[in-house]
């Protein structure tokens, strides 16, 4: 890569080059590894089959693995929305309107990963082993969440009330998505679903609590 290349990434904070291959290939076996998680099972999937599957070597494979087990190549998926959301709490502005993600509005095309994803959270229900990083997806996310609600609101990250309020904001991201994994009723309607499931759960945290709350905005409180 050039070092105008380079500087542009960086004026943009857009990451460079290979980190974004790094990212697609991750993406990659992420896919793979549902199709044949939900087609064989977690126990019944080789790593073999796997980075087959996936196009890359079994040494490739086990560097991309973010956890100790091969259900934790599915994490990619599960962190994608997750981390959108954290972004937009660190950027969302006291006074603005609540950002698209957390609304449930459409940002743009909707996600190509949405029907893959869910039938990702789906299997969680049978496998406990995708559960557990489902979960661990979500808790490695709140003191990220926590940091966006401190830096809006002028409010220290660990205190109880912000840790707090980052924790309603995880739960009801995380049963919103259950529900639409749920109640999709088919692939190319689920991001209406979620949506819709999302403006139901996180109606309050648009508001801003009147000031004599301590003298600070709770995203969590009416208004």
């Amino acid at each position: 890569m050039s070092s105008e290349q380079e500087t542009s990434n960086r004026r943009t904070g857009r990451p460079p080059l290979t980190e974004r291959r790094k990212a697609a290939t991750r993406m990659d076996i992420a896919r793979e590894a549902v199709r044949l998680f939900t087609s064989k099972g977690v126990a019944e999937t080789s790593a073999e089959e796997l980075a087959e599957a996936a196009g890359v070597s079994i040494r490739t494979l086990w560097r991309y693995c973010p956890g100790p087990g091969k259900e934790s190549f599915v994490r990619p998926l599960l962190t994608h929305g997750i981390e959108d959301v954290a972004r937009a709490l660190a950027d969302w502005a006291p006074g603005e309107a609540l950002p698209d993600q957390l609304r449930g509005q459409a940002g743009g095309e909707e996600h190509a990963d949405m029907a893959t994803m869910l039938a990702l959270v789906r299997l969680t229900k049978d496998e406990p082993e995708i559960r557990a990083v489902w979960l661990q997806a979500h808790r490695d996310a709140e003191p990220a969440f926590a940091t966006g609600i401190a830096h809006r609101t002028g409010r220290r990250a660990d205190e109880l009330t912000v840790k707090t309020e980052a924790a309603m904001v995880n739960t009801a991201l995380r049963v919103a998505v259950e529900h639409t994994a749920d109640h999709a009723p088919a692939p190319e309607k689920a991001g209406t679903v979620l949506r819709a499931a999302l403006r139901e759960v996180l109606p309050t945290i648009s508001r801003e609590a009147p000031a004599a709350a301590a003298g600070h905005a709770l995203p969590g409180a009416p208004a």
